[in-house]
């Protein structure tokens, strides 16, 4: 392992470094040593096939046949977890635990004749396994009668003083940014808003925590600022640069939550969330959609490898498991991990520090591929831009014409970076920090060699019609016309992918074959799109039918209907 290190350091035995602006809390530093944990998703709506469940789901529907917390803890682990993040209570406000403050938990449904507890069951598995264990409980609920209402935030309190006093250390505690809309609320079935910074008085749930869980860090998407910050996507990349400061108050638009702020006053650092699947909760269509490895692997390294910690989520199948899709693709993912860094190649190599300039210099041409990097952040993040050069045949080449960011260099390092390039043969490396905005602390330099992975190549595994034109009657309202009649048997909507704007959040879906008898395929929300913005499909009963009207009952933002792709799936 290569190391440089400014002449601060070098003479530690009498200067000890000056931190650089805002430096992490010893919680902090715990919680980015981590680097991978799951999430686990296991709600009401693995029985209702949904991602948002409205709240009015019969408690009935909980009764899994084979639920196993081992199982999720021995997964995880083997797939190189560090922890599990589960949702104790997503957004239809079931609680997975036996609140004494609400009749919609486990504790009145069929399994295990209401004595069962999943939070207890998966606290005491991921000690069993040496995982440590944090809960994610939503702001959010759409069953409770009293949500908008200053009642309800003393009940929020309450479940989440159970949840951080009944089931040992929590090391995370996550709340979702989804707050208000649509609900069922004791049966109002009306939409109620709220304002996410003030409605939860954060600053006061945010001194409990710290009393009642002194060793956890607090991610918030909303209000006072937490201990860590969303990306601003859950599609599983943060961006290339990427500082661990925000700005200590204000709003925190998708710049400043993807690429951080280089002279914020507090340190925020970014935690990537995202799922082994398409969607947050199982679903039996997703069965053959799990992530592929070489996709796993470019996730880590746009997350680790960019100075983040990687959330990976795995849902609980009908059946209280895992599936064995998942689990295997999890196990693979560590084991391609393990094989990628197993040998850094600097073990044998010369290395040469002068100043801000470290020279790797190989016995023998060597080939290499992924270059690591990493800051001794407990000083602060101070590294804005650095290079890379290989010599090849007695001449310097850059490698940064490959991977350039800003201008002539790469930017910004902080707890890790893993620079990939495509494979060189090379007698030396260098790596030369060009900006700092203090005396650069370099703990780490490794140069590794991996496995080439095959790309992805998508297969839906469907019929997609191709013989359909497209067109707008107006901006809300799109129509799908066939050549000829067709047997229809789902419609699938991408939104745009460059833009919010435009995304469609509630739809209807009408068939017709002469343009003037209309019939009503389908209609609702697609939960939580704007944040993960996938395919959505609408599934139906077959029907022959030459047109469809797809209408956007409501939009995220803007005033015309955006789609990133249409496909409509027939016999």
């Amino acid at each position: 392992m290569g190391c440089m290190v400014c002449s601060a350091v070098q003479a530690q035995t009498k200067l000890v470094p000056v931190p650089c602006g805002p430096v992490p809390t010893e919680n902090q530093l715990r919680w980015q040593e981590m680097e991978m944990y799951a999430f686990i998703h296991y709600s009401m709506n693995t029985y209702t096939d949904e991602e948002w469940g409205f709240g009015n789901e019969p408690l009935e529907l909980f009764n899994p046949s084979d639920l196993d917390c081992r199982q999720w803890a021995r997964v995880c682990k083997q797939a190189g977890m560090k922890g599990i993040i589960f949702t104790a209570k997503h957004h239809c406000g079931f609680c997975m635990w036996p609140s004494k403050y609400t009749e919609y938990s486990v504790k009145n449904t069929p399994w295990k004749q209401g004595k069962g507890d999943v939070v207890r069951e998966l606290a005491d598995a991921c000690r069993e396994e040496g995982l440590k264990f944090a809960v994610y409980l939503s702001p959010w609920d759409r069953n409770h009668k009293d949500y908008g209402k200053p009642e309800y935030v003393t009940y929020f309190r309450n479940q989440l003083r159970e949840l951080l006093t009944e089931y040992g250390d929590i090391f995370e505690v996550w709340f979702d940014g989804a707050n208000g809309g649509d609900g069922w609320y004791g049966g109002a079935n009306e939409t109620r808003k709220i304002d996410g910074k003030t409605y939860y008085q954060w600053a006061e749930t945010f001194r409990m925590i710290r009393e009642l869980q002194p060793n956890a860090v607090i991610w918030n998407d909303g209000g006072d600022r937490g201990d860590l910050r969303w990306v601003g996507t859950e599609a599983g990349n943060v961006g290339e640069t990427n500082w661990s400061l925000m700005p200590g108050t204000g709003d925190t638009p998708f710049h400043m939550l993807h690429y951080g702020v280089e002279n914020g006053d507090v340190w925020c650092p970014g935690e990537t969330n995202t799922s082994i699947r398409p969607g947050w909760f199982y679903h039996t269509t997703e069965d053959e959609h799990v992530k592929s490895l070489s996709k796993l692997m470019d996730t880590y390294y746009k997350s680790v490898g960019r100075n983040s910690t990687l959330l990976l989520n795995f849902p609980i199948a009908p059946n209280g498991r895992i599936h064995p899709n998942d689990s295997l693709r999890g196990i693979a993912f560590k084991k391609m991990i393990d094989e990628i860094f197993k040998t850094d190649l600097t073990q044998n190599a010369k290395i040469t520090i002068k100043d801000t300039e470290t020279v790797i210099t190989f016995k023998e041409p060597t080939a290499f591929n992924r270059f690591v990097v990493e800051e001794d952040i407990r000083y602060g993040q101070r590294v804005e831009k650095f290079s890379l050069e290989a010599e090849v045949d007695g001449m310097w080449v850059p490698l940064n014409d490959e991977l350039v960011e800003n201008g002539d260099g790469l930017t910004t390092i902080g707890h890790r970076r893993i620079i990939c390039f495509p494979t060189i043969n090379a007698t030396k490396l260098r790596f030369t920090v060009l900006d700092s905005k203090c005396e650069p602390i370099i703990k780490r330099t490794s140069v590794y060699l991996a496995p080439e992975l095959t790309p992805d190549i998508p297969d839906s595994g469907e019929k997609l019609s191709s013989n359909l034109h497209i067109f707008f009657i107006s901006p809300k309202q799109m129509i799908v016309d066939f050549d000829t009649e067709q047997t229809i048997t789902s419609f699938r909507y991408l939104p745009p992918q460059d833009s919010k704007d435009g995304t469609i959040t509630h739809y209807s879906l009408w068939a017709s074959s002469d343009w003037s008898d209309w019939k009503k395929l389908a209609s609702g929300e697609f939960s939580n799109i704007v944040n993960n913005p996938i395919w959505q499909t609408i599934k139906f009963a077959p029907i022959k039918a030459k047109i469809l009207r797809f209408e956007a009952d409501r939009l995220f933002d803007g005033e015309r209907m955006g789609y990133g792709d249409i496909e409509v799936v027939t016999k």
